[in-house]
């Protein structure tokens, strides 16, 4: 069953790069006694998640902070080394935290995964946006279809902040 609004989120870890080298990032750590922006993928460097969904919170970044978000955290169903150089090439670093979930694990918990094997990639994430306030979900935003980039991108997010 998927999160919903006024949910808990699921306790796990999250793998990320700290000062060049693979690490993680456990959920108390990443959310407790904060607002975090949480945004999920289908897959690094893939078209509307390059062309539009990181490019929307990387430019929005310093707006989405000014009204009072701690961190903006883009989740993806790919390793760390991925997300680490699709954050390079986007100009991610210091605007987006950027997580791993490489086995979909975290993405399960959620219940927000997405059977993509008919395009050769196997169980990824939906792409969705939450606003997450001391471990809670305070707004949900899952996209219709994974090839639209409109009720989650980081527009929307910081208009409905």
């Amino acid at each position: 069953m998927a999160i919903k609004v006024g949910d808990k989120v699921p306790s796990g870890s999250l793998g990320t790069m700290k000062s060049g080298t693979p690490g993680s990032i456990s959920t108390d750590e990443l959310f407790n006694g904060k607002t975090v922006v949480l945004f999920s993928v289908p897959g690094a460097f893939t078209p509307t998640c390059s062309k539009t969904h990181l490019p929307g919170f990387v430019q929005n970044a310093a707006s989405i902070k000014a009204k009072g978000v701690d961190t903006i955290a883009c989740l993806a169903v790919n390793d760390v080394f991925v997300m680490d150089a699709w954050s390079k090439g986007a100009g991610a670093d210091g605007k987006v935290l950027m997580l791993s979930d490489g086995n979909a694990t975290y993405t399960k918990a959620l219940g927000l995964e997405l059977d993509a094997s008919g395009f050769g990639m196997g169980i990824r994430g939906q792409r969705f946006a939450m606003i997450v306030k001391n471990g809670v979900v305070n707004k949900l935003q899952v996209e219709p279809s994974a090839g639209q980039c409109t009720v989650s991108g980081g527009e929307s997010i910081l208009a409905g902040l």
